[in-house]
């Protein structure tokens, strides 16, 4: 027992420490990379890019770099806060006291520590917010508005999480050996039915929706469609400028229920040439049902998850060996569950590559659907606009593309479409 729980101390040491130096490697190469190409625009975009801009993506994306370092020592401390120094064990010890064994102290055990988990992100997401997005132009957003998000954000997560947290701790405690199938089964349910009210009932909470009024725009968008194949509930334009002057489009909803949303912002900045090859490129994902493989890719993932955690919820150094004394009468779901969120990332960090480059691929993909169903020209140009507008760096390390890039770099997407 002793052995494996030092077994398991040390595995969290270990990929700890290979986390926090592949992290470190892959950030130093980027900042150097984009430090290096600051002071001249590549060859490629010398004609349409200006070295104000090019320099303005280069300095966003080093302070977002240097913010991320700040973010990445945090996430190394906490996880060791809260597992091998004994936090998780000792915030377990004193709702128990207060509460008593039973499933009521297990839910609040984890809104506790999602809680005591926001409160230590809380400084570094202002700063980002009112420091770094509001020094580069890029944040809307005011003190008010921002509480108003939080309380909302905290509000919908009440109402639609602690129904689904109850029943997977319940599952754990009272559905046998094979609990982890009947909590799969109901998380598939679940985010199914997220996904399915998100548009009428979630969103609407946070920004205001119109319908798109550019009748032109909207003929246009109704002829692609046609010709895809794709229905769509309504086309709408979405306040993002409330909150940031990023834009984007995209496809919202489940089955019938699906949406085109335009960011507002995303309409000032383009032509319609450019916004039917922007939503040609989002139709290429539904076409070449790329959302359906990604569902599927999470859904298998959950499920193999959820079974390893069956497992190890009932291995006794699993707890032990991350700093967690189990409770004897039973009862140790809600601890098994976090202990579990908080070791996991740390090895599924290694197949990060693997995701970034089937999401890049998809991107390809989906640029060349475009291509072929509207202007190609307009695809690179609009895509361009939405790279410079974005801050996007035009010159990324290579290494650090292939391991975190879920969208190709500019140069690389631009290429193929013209090829």
């Amino acid at each position: 027992m002793m052995n494996s729980s030092l077994s398991m101390s040390a595995a969290l040491a270990v990929l700890l420490a290979a986390n926090l130096l592949t992290k470190l490697w892959l950030t130093s190469r980027q900042v150097r990379h984009v430090a290096q190409h600051r002071d001249a625009v590549p060859a490629a975009f010398a004609d349409t890019i200006t070295l104000e801009s090019h320099q303005k993506a280069a300095d966003y994306t080093l302070e977002k770099a240097r913010v991320g370092l700040i973010d990445l020592a945090l996430d190394a401390a906490t996880l060791l806060a809260w597992t091998l120094l004994g936090g998780l064990d000792f915030l377990n010890q004193i709702t128990l006291q207060l509460m008593g064994p039973g499933m009521g102290q297990q839910v609040v055990l984890v809104l506790a520590f999602m809680l005591v988990g926001g409160l230590i992100g809380l400084p570094l997401s202002l700063y980002q917010t009112f420091s770094v997005e509001q020094r580069f132009g890029f944040n809307k957003t005011t003190p008010a508005l921002w509480v108003s998000d939080l309380l909302k954000g905290i509000a919908v997560g009440l109402v639609l999480g602690l129904p689904i947290l109850w029943l997977v701790l319940w599952l754990m405690e009272a559905g046998g050996a094979w609990w982890w199938v009947w909590a799969w089964s109901a998380l598939v349910v679940y985010q199914l039915f997220v996904m399915w009210i998100a548009p009428n009932v979630i969103m609407p909470l946070f920004n205001k929706f119109t319908p798109l009024e550019d009748d032109t725009l909207k003929a246009r968008v109704n002829a692609l469609m046609s010709r895809a194949g794709f229905t769509a509930k309504g086309f709408f334009v979405m306040d993002g400028s409330r909150r940031s002057a990023h834009s984007n489009a995209f496809f919202t909803g489940f089955g019938p229920a699906k949406r085109v949303v335009f960011f507002d912002t995303l309409l000032a900045q383009l032509n319609g040439d450019e916004m039917e090859a922007v939503l040609a490129h989002e139709l290429g994902h539904f076409k070449h049902r790329h959302i359906l493989q990604m569902m599927a890719t999470s859904f298998a993932f959950s499920l193999v998850g959820l079974a390893l955690l069956g497992w190890l919820s009932q291995q006794v150094w699993f707890y032990t060996g991350l700093g967690v004394a189990p409770n004897l009468q039973g009862g140790n779901s809600a601890l098994a569950l976090l202990l579990f969120m908080l070791f996991l990332p740390l090895v599924t960090f290694f197949i990060t590559p693997l995701s970034s480059r089937r999401s890049r691929r998809f991107e390809f993909e989906a640029d060349a659907y475009a291509a072929s169903n509207s202007d190609g020209k307009s695809l690179a140009s609009a895509l361009l606009k939405l790279y410079q507008d974005n801050a996007s760096t035009l010159t990324p390390d290579p290494w650090f593309v292939a391991f975190y890039y879920s969208h190709p770099p500019a140069s690389q997407r631009i290429a193929r479409i013209a090829a």
